[in-house]
């Protein structure tokens, strides 16, 4: 009886794999190195492929759906094979399935910053992170390139390579799509697509498709979000005038507030008489404005003149008394 159950173990009559994982993405069906019975029943489910690989090499790839293993589903396995036993012999071959679903929430970040040169600030340091998805899209490429010969694979033993891709090429990104430092904030949803379209080459290298790329968070150096919180503040300001006085009518308030005595009484007259004077200058009506100073009058003509009759200076004709010697004029 054990040796009837050793033989019969051979012989596989049903291949499928249930996966009950979310990261996994190739497994290699096997029990215990068993042969595959010609005739046998090979289910694929969706978002599954199954890939028989036959002397090393890659023979046939199964979609969705149930196969009775023949010679008619499998061309190139049957020129692989002698079949020196006939056409109903067991047969040895690894079945790999291929996971075909996308891959979500798979984080991508700046462990360094990213460096970019800005038109406004010069070259600045960036740093960002968020969240990509992606899917196997050719599984024989991704066979040969990526997953090799193991039992089971999972996502992350590509993510971390990815992850790499995706920063080494995020500099020549952004430095591709020209927006500003200050605008990046408003086009993550541009920007996202835009690394997409310039990575999916990447990933098709190595059978992958990149489904989809979200920025979360780009975040600038600290002395460029200071220059930005600056230059917001001026503009919630507006009038700097009148943001001086409101300051200066802050100030009288803390200084009433003070309890230093003559020191924080002088500090809040000081303010009043500065806002005083502000205010003045700037609301007073043309009639209090500073008086112009007087134009200078013309000097008198010849004929308003006449000479002193004791000194014989220059006088006015009016005058009654010579203003440089004091005779009495005639």
């Amino acid at each position: 009886m054990g040796f009837f159950s050793m033989l019969t173990g051979q012989f596989i009559d049903v291949i499928e794999w249930t996966d009950s994982s979310p990261n996994t993405m190739v497994y290699r069906f096997n029990k215990d190195g068993n042969a595959i019975m010609m005739g046998a029943q090979l289910t694929v489910r969706e978002s599954q492929v199954a890939v028989m690989v036959s002397e090393g090499r890659i023979a046939d790839v199964f979609g969705p759906g149930r196969y009775q293993l023949s010679t008619q589903n499998m061309p190139v396995m049957t020129m692989l094979q002698s079949w020196r036993y006939g056409f109903n012999s067991p047969f040895k071959a690894e079945v790999y399935f291929v996971n075909t679903r996308q891959f979500l929430n798979c984080k991508w970040g700046t462990s360094n910053p990213v460096m970019m040169r800005d038109t406004e600030f010069g070259v600045v340091r960036l740093r960002a992170f968020g969240i990509y998805s992606f899917s196997v899209q050719d599984p024989v490429v991704f066979l040969k390139q990526v997953f090799g010969t193991s039992q089971l694979f999972t996502t992350e033993g590509v993510t971390e390579h990815l992850k790499r891709v995706i920063i080494s090429s995020l500099s020549d990104i952004l430095a591709q799509s020209k927006i500003p430092a200050l605008d990046l904030a408003a086009n993550y949803d541009e920007l996202g697509q835009y690394v997409r379209k310039s990575l999916a080459p990447k990933f098709a290298e190595l059978g992958l498709n990149l489904n989809s790329f979200n920025i979360e968070n780009i975040s600038l150096p600290a002395e460029v979000e200071q220059a930005m919180d600056r230059r917001t503040s001026m503009g919630v300001v507006g009038d700097l005038n009148q943001y001086a006085q409101y300051q200066a009518a802050e100030s009288i308030r803390d200084a009433a507030k003070n309890t230093n005595g003559a020191a924080g009484l002088g500090a809040g007259f000081g303010a009043a008489a500065a806002i005083s004077q502000m205010m003045q200058t700037q609301n007073a009506p043309a009639f209090q404005q500073p008086p112009k100073p007087a134009a200078p009058q013309a000097p008198a003509a010849d004929g308003d003149t006449k000479f002193c009759c004791e000194c014989g200076s220059k006088i006015p004709r009016s005058a009654k008394f010579c203003p440089e010697c004091g005779t009495k004029q005639g």
